[in-house]
């Protein structure tokens, strides 16, 4: 991978990796994504193809900006960013949702390599990504399935964290967070030191050279997260009026080891980390969830100088992934194990007849099983090859072209029923292959006077994971019983946006509007059955779930972006801007003529930053509307409008150091997520009125 660094003023500005923004061909668009707290701007500008802007609408989250918005969870991280949204189950168990696409369908990536873990399987596993010791956060909204297949049919979400260095930096640097309060009491604190042993590069990028190694730890404990009065609804039924969420404290903690020989022409090194999480289950007073999660990569980058070849990448990694779900008498219920091996080349070539791109190969294998009372899957085996091309034109007045393809081979295969098994349901092992193959096309024009129009197709295809080919059983995260279909076919989408784009120096504008169009949405729709299950118990009465079924309809995503900035005031003594973010998805699943389930509805953000010398502070307006385009087997979510105020104090000590504090929730307003599932949403308010406190150094 490349990385290039910049700077405005005296502003650090972070570039997606090459991987990410070689993804860029979903929906054209600059960008520039805001670090939400002093108005920092950060641009994108490495990538790979040469241009001097990204392509597809993306967001960088570093610096203060991540401080200011780092949460126990990715999801709530991340929520609230243009089009971003969280599941939600719980404050321990988020993932992103991008413009209304969750699960399977949004990619999570560390170091643009695959996460491994079971979060897509179900809403109240936790993805292993720890957002404390995570140094960047890079978003991008629309489909971004060229380099990383249909799972990426939302966007993708990439966790940089440095763990693997790919350039020279200085002999010793270190880095420390330390955060305190919020509403689940948060204690946590991370470390990261650094180093180079060989010659520094003086400045100039790739000029150093040698061996550069990187350490970190972090840790984290929460206690049940305390949130306005309000009366818990479990199944529907009322609970006794509570103040925090039941069965919700959670501690984590982890560390990391990597080093890499690097210099001018590139570089190669390794890492290994750990990470452990326990945490609470809302929905399931008793049971706690023990994750832990190894993962060991290798990764390296040459630019041989060759007439022709510019750049030639390799990334690979292990993951050993392990989940036990614990019962209140510590008994271990059901335990889930995923090993996962993936690997990625790149090749870049230089300019020919007026193209430059990049070709590439990507392989994937996920070895998945799952044993106890709730395993609700067979075993299964998983794998992926992919092969992929992206290439720009140049066209006259500055405009340019781009254009890709990728092609997948993928099977699943399911294990079925143990030989000893007491009780069959998953029938004899079975294997289904599909071939999916995904296109894109767009256009980027300036139009002068700071306006930059933009325009794209897509069409991408997706093959039906393990769970919803292969599911039969109660899924108690969702309180039904889940039936897979052995026989779904590719998963088929098509895609345009269009967006416009002004900017003159401190101010901006960014609109996009966009559309998607699935020919067989996979859906769990409701089959109008019940299932009954045998008690556990002896004597007890048995258990009646709803029957939900995978099922192919057609549905159609429709929605639109703005994000906006302005300086108020500048100069001395203080200088003041303003944002607003306003986002909003509509997903009707046109098989049944009702809304598609989890959306978030409208939502805006608008934020007053204010700076004085080494005083800065914020105020912060977040509002979300009803959602009551629910299907018949939701509820409508009621809107709310929240306050969270904030101030940034640097400290006069060696190096760059700080401390925030933040009140968020200052009303102590109710509200609840929409983008939440039916069963967790009733039992988990959003946080209440709480302060917090952050210290971080950085030398």
């Amino acid at each position: 991978m490349i990385h290039q660094t910049k700077r405005t003023g005296d502003v650090p500005v972070w570039p997606l990796t090459a991987t990410a923004l070689a993804a860029c061909l979903g929906a054209m668009a600059p960008v520039q994504a805001q670090t939400a707290a002093v108005g920092e701007t950060v641009v994108i500008t490495g990538n790979p193809l040469g241009a001097e802007r990204t392509l597809q609408p993306a967001a960088v989250l570093g610096g203060t900006g991540l401080v200011l918005r780092r949460s126990a969870t990715l999801g709530e991280t991340l929520d609230g960013l243009p089009g971003v949204a969280a599941t939600g189950f719980g404050p321990n168990s988020s993932r992103p949702v991008i413009r209304g696409l969750d699960g399977d369908r949004v990619r999570l990536l560390e170091n643009s390599g695959a996460s491994v873990d079971a979060s897509s399987l179900s809403f109240d596993h936790a993805p292993a990504i720890d957002p404390l010791v995570v140094e960047r956060l890079e978003v991008l909204r629309g489909p971004a399935v060229l380099l990383y297949g249909g799972s990426a049919t939302g966007g993708v979400v990439n966790a940089i964290d440095n763990r693997i260095p790919r350039s020279a930096g200085a002999p010793l640097s270190a880095r420390t967070e330390l955060r305190a309060g919020g509403a689940a009491n948060e204690r946590g604190g991370a470390a990261v030191l650094e180093g180079l042993i060989g010659r520094e590069g003086g400045g100039r990028p790739g000029g150093g050279s040698g061996l550069a190694w990187h350490v970190d730890a972090f840790g984290r404990h929460t206690d049940d997260p305390k949130v306005p009065r309000h009366t818990p609804l479990e199944d529907g039924a009322p609970l006794a009026e509570a103040r925090r969420v039941r069965n919700a404290a959670a501690r984590a903690e982890g560390g990391a080891l990597g080093a890499s020989l690097v210099g001018a022409a590139g570089h190669a090194g390794v890492s290994s980390d750990t990470y452990r999480h326990r945490y609470g289950v809302t929905v399931e007073p008793d049971v706690t969830i023990r994750m832990q999660r190894e993962r060991h990569a290798v990764s390296a980058g040459w630019k041989p100088g060759m007439a022709g070849l510019e750049r030639v990448a390799f990334d690979a990694a292990h993951t050993d992934y392990r989940h036990e779900e614990v019962e209140g008498s510590g008994e271990i219920g059901t335990v889930f194990k995923s090993r996962g091996n993936d690997a990625r080349l790149e090749v870049q070539h230089a300019r020919w007849a007026g193209l430059r791109g990049v070709i590439g190969a990507q392989w994937e294998q996920v070895t998945f099983s799952a044993l106890g009372e709730e395993a609700f899957v067979p075993g299964t085996k998983t794998r992926q090859q992919a092969l992929f091309v992206l290439e720009e034109l140049p066209l006259p007045g500055g405009a340019v072209l781009t254009g890709g393809a990728r092609a997948e081979r993928v099977r699943v295969a399911s294990d079925g029923d143990a030989p000893d098994a007491a009780e069959v349901r998953f029938g004899a092992p079975a294997v289904r292959s599909f071939s999916p193959r995904s296109a894109a096309l767009g256009l980027r024009a300036p139009l002068g006077s700071g306006l930059t129009a933009t325009a794209s197709l897509a069409s991408s295809q997706r093959a039906p994971t393990y769970f919803e080919l292969f599911a039969n059983g109660v899924h108690v995260a969702t309180g039904v019983f889940e039936l897979g279909d052995a026989l779904l076919a590719t998963e088929r989408s098509r895609h345009a946006e269009a967006g416009v784009a002004w900017a003159s120096g401190p101010h901006k504008v960014e609109v996009q509007v966009f559309t998607t169009r699935f020919a067989n949405y996979i859906a769990l729709d409701a089959t109008g059955n019940d299932v009954t299950v045998p008690p556990e118990v002896p004597g007890d009465p048995p258990e009646v779930f709803a029957e939900y079924a995978f099922r192919a309809v057609r549905a159609r995503l429709t929605g639109f972006e703005v994000e906006a900035r302005t300086r108020l005031v500048a100069g001395a003594p203080v200088q003041a801007d303003l944002g607003l973010v306003l986002d909003h998805v509509r997903g009707n699943n046109l098989a049944s003529g009702e809304p598609l389930p989890r959306i978030a509805p409208l939502r805006a953000r608008l934020a007053l930053d204010l700076a004085r010398g080494a005083l800065r502070g914020g105020v912060v307006v977040r509002h979300a509307a009803r959602q009551a385009r629910v299907p018949a087997t939701d509820t409508p979510t009621a809107g709310y409008t929240m306050l969270d105020l904030w101030a940034m104090l640097a400290l006069p000590w060696p190096g760059e150091a700080n401390v925030i504090a933040r009140l968020g929730n200052v009303t102590n307003q109710l509200g609840y997520n929409a983008a939440a599932i039916a069963t967790a949403r009733g039992l988990t308010p959003l946080p209440g009125r709480a302060a917090s406190v952050v210290l971080g150094w950085r030398w």
